[in-house]
């Protein structure tokens, strides 16, 4: 096609989108807060697409041309989802080598949001959510389908695709004689560096419940709704974390006639709002401090309102991950959902028995046995977590198991292992946002740099320090974590040791890798001096710095 073409196609594109656009927008006079409201937020689409450009443009590695043999440390990334592959398109757009390991197949692409139902989408606004500097959303939430296509044109966009060992198992990383790793077999390779990607979600968990097999309905995970009918029906769903707002999104969607949550516990929901969910993130203690009651009245009062009975008593809003949505307070207020504090006692014929609590008695207290009538139950009960055992047995001595790692993802023993979102437990920010590119870029840094990468008695030192900070937690030290607190990990880890410095514009941008390289190569001479290995010897598991 000519450019005068593509031109004329671009144009025709926008006067369609913008007369959908106009089309949709509500009657200014009947509804006119809902009118500025929706005009505002084309305004800051508008910017976000903008602000997307220009990133894509100064922040993306160039992919290599076919063919291209990269010639810097070979990488050996474990799992083939959003972290997976974000990973080893950095690896791949600063010249190092990758292979990625799957142990499904090409449908699983995309890890978790691969298992999820169609109508599935992010809870936080995407700007959250930029995996990559060259991902472009097409809107503030998508769903689960512009998720999928995003890893996939990144996927090809760095010639990954020939580049993924599809149903591969790993079951051990081990190193040979010359300490290089080595993914089950040495068939399988030699690799300077290990990214374990295998993330915190695997297969649905369904546990047996008394009295299962004499319940008349339908019985489903919260993750394989697609293609069940709900219309018209009562769903009861068993849970009340991230998977009973999956399973709610979906019976909406569906037109189920009404919803009954069961929750053991009550958990803080938060709105689905970008400004609030940033400024909870920029909490630097990571951790409850006497200035949580702020967002948490603020959370009491204005959001939560009539419904503050749901609001947790026995923990704050920074011990665990919340929920993030703001449909569930619509629902529970019109009628059409019913959260229910409960112990389940069994499944019957027409539902389920569950044990009503009030607020403030704990699990398993008295309470009154209620029959819970629905036609279907949804297991909102999460996915078992991903096994890191394949890791070598020294990842896990004592008390510096995972997730106490240095930054919380490199094991003391092994500097060249990174285990990126595979070892956090609760958190608020994002799994799948710019430090996915930002620990990748530090791994790098220590296998091309000695005089960068730690030794591990000064990685568990950075772990004890960071354990005395947090000592007042309520939870431990790395149980629970904010977005801003993680960024000031890896500012701490590079203005800490001036041999980092060089490479601070590469580690948080991706910029200068040629530079911070060549003084490498020259500071090889003080290296001998300090009698460490020349840049591009063999140790690149072996950390002398601090």
């Amino acid at each position: 096609m000519t450019s005068q073409g593509i031109a004329s196609e671009a144009l025709f594109q926008l006067r369609v989108g913008l007369h959908k656009a106009i089309a949709s927008l509500d009657n200014p006079i009947r509804h006119p807060v809902r009118f500025v409201s929706e005009i505002v937020q084309w305004q800051l689409l508008f910017l976000f697409e903008v602000f997307q450009w220009f990133a894509s443009k100064l922040f993306s590695p160039t992919p290599p041309a076919p063919n291209t043999r990269l010639r810097r440390p070979k990488v050996a990334i474990i799992g083939a989802g959003i972290t997976g592959v974000t990973s080893a398109a950095h690896c791949i757009g600063h010249g190092f080598d990758v292979t990625i390991f799957e142990a499904g197949d090409q449908n699983s692409l995309g890890g978790i949001w691969s298992k999820v139902n169609n109508t599935s989408s992010l809870q936080i606004h995407s700007f959250m959510y930029r995996f990559h500097p060259s991902v472009k959303w097409q809107r503030g939430y998508p769903d689960r389908q512009q998720i999928i296509s995003q890893v996939r044109q990144l996927w090809k966009r760095y010639g990954l695709d020939t580049k993924t060992k599809f149903n591969v198992n790993v079951e051990k990383v081990y190193q040979d004689e010359k300490g290089r790793w080595v993914v089950n077999t040495p068939n399988n390779g030699e690799f300077e560096g290990v990214i374990a990607a295998v993330g915190t979600c695997g297969d649905p968990k369904m546990p047996r419940m008394d009295g299962m097999d004499s319940f008349q309905g339908e019985i489903h995970h919260s993750s394989r709704l697609t293609g069940v009918d709900a219309k018209e029906k009562t769903m009861i769903v068993i849970g009340g974390g991230a998977s009973a707002v999956e399973a709610l999104e979906y019976a909406s969607e569906e037109g189920a006639s009404k919803i009954y949550i069961l929750s053991r516990s009550d958990k803080w929901i938060i709105p689905r709002n970008w400004i609030i969910d940033i400024l909870l993130s920029l909490n630097i203690w990571g951790q409850e401090t006497l200035l949580s009651v702020i967002p948490e009245t603020l959370l009491r009062n204005f959001f939560y309102r009539d419904l503050q009975d749901l609001a947790p008593n026995d923990k704050g809003i920074f011990m665990d991950t919340p929920m993030v949505n703001s449909d569930i307070m619509d629902k529970l207020r019109s009628g059409k959902a019913e959260w229910i504090r409960c112990d389940i006692e069994s499944f019957t014929e027409s539902g389920v028995l569950v044990n009503k609590r009030d607020k403030r008695v704990p699990k398993g207290g008295p309470g009154r046995k209620t029959e819970i009538k629905g036609d279907m139950v949804v297991m909102a009960t999460g996915f078992k977590r991903p096994s890191l055992n394949f890791l070598p047995d020294e990842c896990f001595i004592g008390s510096y198991g995972p997730p106490n790692w240095y930054l919380q993802t490199f094991p003391p023993e092994h500097p060249s292992i990174s285990a990126i979102n595979c070892t956090y437990l609760s958190a608020i920010g994002t799994v799948g946002n710019w430090h996915i590119g930002i620990y990748t870029r530090i791994l790098l840094m220590f296998l091309v740099d000695p005089l960068t990468r730690p030794s591990t008695f000064w990685m568990e030192r950075w772990i004890d320090m960071t354990k005395f900070l947090k000592a007042t937690s309520p939870t431990g030290a790395f149980d629970f974590f904010t977005y801003l607190e993680l960024l000031w990990w890896f500012f701490f880890c590079v203005t800490i040791n001036p041999f980092r410095w060089k490479w601070a514009t590469f580690v948080f941008f991706g910029l200068g890798f040629a530079l911070p390289k060549r003084v490498v190569l020259a500071e090889d001479q003080i290296r001998n001096g300090m009698r460490f290995a020349e840049a591009d010897d063999e140790g690149r598991d072996i950390g002398r710095s601090f």
